[in-house]
């Protein structure tokens, strides 16, 4: 039987729900669509959000060729195979989901096609393409930002199902639909693979949907609702989290279930990368050392040894001290800048590597801290809107309390350490 989730798919860009700042009238994707004209390109969002959807609409009406594979099924064979077609096509279409599953070998196989227009490539992942997608192929491609459904557009899909099951002559009543938002947590596949499950496993009659009816049957038929895999981000939430809450019980067995799922092993060591320095910070810098060094063992040694080493890993940093300062400290270094603006830097802080800069005071009054005592001379490295502005508030731990104390020395009472 046809999933709900797929009955319901849209097939043109007018009754295609949500993303309306790519493909609402006069936006720049739709725009791109309407000439007949698109770019290669990289759809970046988190799952369920009609990525796939979008591509499938793009060539229907561009009325193009199109060609799919999934970066997890296929490998260099498979695209060399669709170039050769798309050699004796007219403006073909590949669509690669999950392309941050492409290695670089086959990520390079794709390059000339894409060059010589051969293919027009529309990539989907959810990982940031900076770091997934090689330079090369990434700059051929523009790339957009889908972002999750918000309320509006949940409500559009559950409105959306109601109507097709009115249509096939089966009345669903949502009487409440906040279990529904919270279990999707903006998916538009979870959410209705939910309404579909409760729609399924309700005897005849009206179906009255509401939180405790979508709580009771999710719970019980857990399997069949992820069908998917999209509890994978739940599972890598949970694993951060235990890291974070310094439970390395907790950290190893998601690690042992992200494992356990065929998780991509770099994938596990960039997140942990991630929360070394989010997480750990200052409080324990070797804590960074050794996520990194985690992460060049996976990509060299990959499974399954590389498991030991992420387990070694995650438990280091589950027990390790924590601090959040310098994450806290970057956030309120932008928030000042979004509400100052571009402040000019200080001319004694600026280069002069021209005469005509010296003359009009670029470096005059700097002071080279080398040149005194304790490599450290007192002076003004804000702008004069936000001196003694202090963004950076040390965690409490040993080796923090010790910076604090090392900045009330040095600074005195300018930041009011």
């Amino acid at each position: 039987m046809t999933p709900l989730a797929e009955l319901l798919r849209p097939t043109t860009l007018d009754n295609y729900i949500g993303q309306q700042h790519l493909v609402g009238q006069g936006a720049v994707l739709r725009t791109l669509i309407e000439s007949g004209q698109i770019p290669s390109m990289i759809f970046w969002g988190p799952p369920g959000i009609g990525k796939t959807t979008l591509a499938t609409i793009i060539s229907n009406t561009l009325q193009r060729p199109f060609h799919t594979l999934s970066a997890i099924s296929s490998g260099v064979k498979e695209v060399r195979e669709v170039i050769e077609q798309a050699k004796n096509e007219d403006g073909a279409i590949l669509f690669i989901d999950e392309i941050h599953r492409f290695n670089k070998s086959q990520q390079d196989s794709l390059l000339g096609a894409v060059e010589r227009g051969i293919i027009t490539l529309i990539g989907a992942t959810t990982e940031n393409p900076s770091f997934e997608v090689i330079s090369a192929l990434l700059s051929r491609c523009q790339v957009y930002i889908l972002k999750a459904f918000g309320k509006e557009e949940m409500e559009q899909l559950i409105a959306a199902a109601v109507a097709h099951y009115a249509h096939e002559g089966r009345t669903v009543e949502v009487k409440e639909s906040e279990a529904l938002m919270r279990i999707s947590g903006g998916d538009a596949r979870k959410l209705l693979n939910a309404i579909e499950l409760v729609v399924n496993r309700s005897g005849e009659g009206t179906v009255v949907i509401d939180n405790q009816r979508v709580t009771d049957v999710i719970q019980q038929n857990l399997a069949l609702y992820d069908k998917q895999g999209e509890m994978h981000y739940d599972i890598i939430s949970a694993f951060i989290k235990s890291m974070r809450g310094s439970d390395p019980n907790g950290a190893v067995y998601w690690l042992a279930r992200l494992i356990d799922g065929g998780e991509d092993p770099v994938f596990i060591a960039r997140r942990m990368l991630i929360f070394a320095s989010e997480d750990i910070s200052n409080a324990n810098p070797n804590a960074l050392l050794l996520a990194n060094a985690c992460f060049e063992a996976v990509t060299k040694i990959g499974y399954p040894e590389c498991r030991i080493t992420l387990s070694q890993c995650a438990i280091y940093l589950a027990n390790s001290v924590k601090s959040n300062a310098t994450y806290m400290a970057l956030n309120a270094a932008q928030e000042a800048i979004r509400k100052t603006g571009d402040l000019p830097v200080p001319l004694h802080l600026r280069n002069a590597p021209t005469k005509l800069m010296k003359q009009i005071g670029y470096s005059d009054g700097y002071k080279y801290a080398h040149d005194y005592e304790g490599n450290f001379v007192e002076l003004e490295f804000l702008p004069d809107l936000l001196s003694g502005h202090r963004f950076y508030e040390p965690g409490n731990n040993s080796r923090e309390n010790e910076t604090r104390k090392l900045m009330q020395w040095r600074w005195k009472d300018k930041y009011g350490y």
